[in-house]
């Protein structure tokens, strides 16, 4: 059997940059709960989206957890969130009693329609407490066209950058356009951190209070006193050090993020039926995965049984949270978009360890399923 190709998996730096920070916590004692890394990883990745103020979390599902928290999202609410995502994206939604309203996608973003945030806005008025955006697979949504039309009923809106690190709508990073961004450090996002996450904002005074959630609430009394409800959502010294090493190389991940799509490209986009995931003019994606839909004879589960047979992961797009058992009875506005892009999507293996001859072992399995 052939080296395992994965999908996405860690890549750590070859300067070996996260044994240092991670190193200093050792040395210093500072394993945990907090420590110079938290505080420079909060500062380091700030500044590395251009926004005021960041709080170090340990997943992006805490961040976006507190994130609706912190805009006030509670019991009977109703939470505007793309359908085609994870479920950390919904799941938080739930956590706050509130209920989510599922909202399709368009084909020249893979994101939330802004036609359809639009009618669930008609649809459901002053219900609505909070909009969740999603930058799918490191392609940033239309933030102008959803912005506008937050802004008109003055409704906060919370980015899911958890796939876009790096990514740029216009010249700006994703993350850094509604009240709150989230940025994902999974073991398999463009830079990880093993887990964790962040939550960015310019409300220095709004960070403050997550920071003080995250830690249980604790208030500052000698004895232990907690005046709110708290959660145990604080990064720890050691993970945050492998993020400060692994921020140094956000830059060369996604270089190669973008070869890997461009690779595909050219062997693969003259096949029949193959398309892209779309890169509009306006949008320098991460390029996290690279994904394809197919139309024709050749379906996504041939490409995935036939890269798997040969040990390479492949995976499905995410199949949408309307179709999803747990979700089925939350509203869904919009037509079929998702879905389609569920039902004919892949994505290709995307990992940043791989080299040509990696990238030319695959190509040629899918080649084979055309002749």
């Amino acid at each position: 059997m052939s080296n395992k190709i994965w999908l996405s998996s860690p890549h750590m730096s070859d300067e070996g940059y996260e044994k240092e920070y991670i190193k200093e916590a050792f040395d210093t004692n500072w394993i945990a709960p907090l420590g110079t890394n938290v505080n420079e990883f909060e500062k380091e990745l700030a500044t590395k989206v251009g926004s005021g103020h960041a709080a170090a979390l340990v997943s992006g599902t805490s961040a976006i957890h507190l994130a609706l928290k912190a805009v006030g999202v509670s019991t009977g609410d109703i939470v505007l969130c793309p359908t085609l995502t994870f479920s950390a994206t919904a799941n938080p939604i739930i956590y706050q009693n509130a209920t989510p309203v599922f909202i399709d996608s368009d084909y020249e973003t893979w994101n939330m329609c802004p036609k359809a945030l639009g009618a669930a806005f008609e649809k459901y008025g002053d219900k609505v407490k909070a909009v969740l955006v999603v930058h799918l697979y490191g392609l940033s949504a239309d933030m102008d066209k959803i912005m506008k039309i937050c802004n008109k009923y003055n409704i906060p809106v919370i980015e899911d950058a958890a796939e876009s690190l790096g990514a740029l709508y216009k010249g700006q990073p994703t993350g850094t356009f509604g009240k709150f961004g989230v940025f994902s450090f999974n073991g398999n996002k463009i830079i990880t951190t093993s887990g964790g996450g962040m939550l960015v904002s310019d409300d220095e005074e709004k960070i403050k209070k997550i920071r003080f959630w995250s830690t249980q609430s604790r208030d500052p009394a000698r004895h232990y006193q907690h005046s709110e409800l708290g959660f145990n959502y604080r990064m720890s010294n050691v993970v945050a050090g492998i993020g400060r090493g692994q921020l140094k190389v956000l830059d060369q991940r996604v270089e190669k993020k973008k070869y890997i799509f461009e690779y595909y490209k050219k062997e693969l986009g003259s096949l029949e039926g193959v398309e892209f995931m779309p890169i509009n003019d306006w949008n320098e994606p991460n390029y996290w995965l690279s994904v394809i839909t197919l139309k024709g004879k050749v379906r996504p589960l041939d490409v995935m049984e036939a890269l798997e047979a040969e040990n390479i992961e492949s995976r499905p797009v995410w199949k949408p949270m309307h179709m999803q058992p747990f979700f089925v009875e939350y509203d869904y506005i919009g037509s079929d978009v998702s879905e389609k892009l569920f039902e004919n999507g892949v994505c290709l293996p995307s990992d940043t360890k791989m080299n040509d001859e990696d990238l030319e072992r695959i190509c040629g399995i899918i080649k084979g399923l055309w002749s």
